[in-house]
């Protein structure tokens, strides 16, 4: 990976966590309750007030990744 595409993302993410503070202390409660065969669900909804849900069973290939994740953080 490009050193400044990772400079770039750790900016980028800097922001995003000065913009929504709340979600890296969630990301970081759930990372100690997450484990293989825990169910991720993700709901958006519009300003129009539609909704889009999905969800995800964890594996262990996502732990991995997200493990190789924090690595580059």
């Amino acid at each position: 990976m490009n050193p400044m595409n990772v400079l770039k993302l750790k900016g980028l993410l800097d922001r995003f966590k000065d913009n929504h503070p709340k979600v890296p202390m969630f990301f970081k409660a759930a990372a100690g309750s997450a484990q293989e065969g825990s169910i991720i669900e993700i709901k958006i909804t519009s300003p129009e007030n539609k909704t889009i849900i999905t969800n995800f069973k964890i594996n262990s290939e996502d732990i991995a990744l997200v493990n190789e994740l924090k690595t580059l953080m």
